[in-house]
């Protein structure tokens, strides 16, 4: 199934690598960003100057008039929405969370959580058999975090993943009958500038050994799981993780 995907936070790193690769495997891509509109507009005037359909728009996800401009504008394209990727997210300073204050807790599950489920909800309005769409699917990208709890760095940037684990799999029973799949996908130490916003870019070469297989992951490593999940490949496969994490 191709068709049009919406990508939030698609200007860097998981998000530009899985904007490329939908864009190369056919698939019309409108993307948002958060701050970083010239590296956003710098990426669709490449992939149209090879023949992609891409587009790009600012919005905060964490605000709901953001995601509903975010979704009204993909409705203007006119191609029906297939897929949707929870890729935007924000983590703050490596810290205990004994040190941490609820306004950090509350910056964090509003981008993660609370953004992921407004254009979740989004896009189950425009997907659902049950409301007159097609069908579609929902990819979550999750983290290993939400498994291994990140203790002594980011204790609330995993409990904001371990929330968009447990949506994945009662949302995917929910509409499973409405032809719409929703799964996800955790990435493990990753090599994007995420690290940097923690207080650590040489983060991961510090975790390199700590990965069965000795160094960190790419970012279009995690694309090609993702993808995957979007595909007719992945038919019968909805409430599923795929651990894109080296092993570790």
């Amino acid at each position: 199934m191709a068709g049009l995907i919406i990508l939030t936070g698609g200007s860097r790193g998981i998000g530009a690598a899985t904007v490329r690769l939908a864009v190369s495997r056919g698939y019309a891509v409108c993307f948002s960003y958060l701050r970083q509109q010239a590296v956003a507009e710098a990426l669709v005037a490449e992939l149209r100057a090879n023949g992609g359909q891409v587009w790009a728009v600012q919005a905060d996800v964490g605000q709901e008039a953001d995601v509903q401009r975010l979704f009204a504008t993909a409705d203007g394209l006119g191609q029906p929405l297939t897929g949707l990727v929870n890729n935007a997210g924000i983590l703050e300073r490596q810290m205990r969370l004994v040190e941490m204050d609820a306004a950090r807790w509350q910056r964090v599950l509003q981008a993660n959580v609370i953004g992921s489920f407004l254009c979740t909800r989004e896009a189950v309005k425009r997907m659902s058999t049950r409301l007159g769409g097609q069908g579609g699917s929902i990819v979550n990208v999750s983290s290993g975090a939400a498994r291994g709890g990140s203790p002594f760095e980011y204790i609330d940037y995993a409990a904001s993943k371990g929330a968009m684990d447990s949506m994945t799999i009662g949302l995917s029973k929910e509409v499973a009958a409405e032809g719409i799949r929703v799964n996800a996908v955790r990435p493990g130490v990753i090599e994007t500038d995420i690290h940097a916003d923690g207080g650590e870019p040489g983060r991961v070469a510090r975790l390199a050994s700590t990965v069965p297989m000795q160094r960190g992951g790419q970012p279009e490593e995690v694309a090609e799981a993702i993808l995957w999940l979007l595909s007719d490949a992945a038919s019968f496969s909805t409430g599923a993780f795929i651990d894109v994490t080296g092993g570790r």
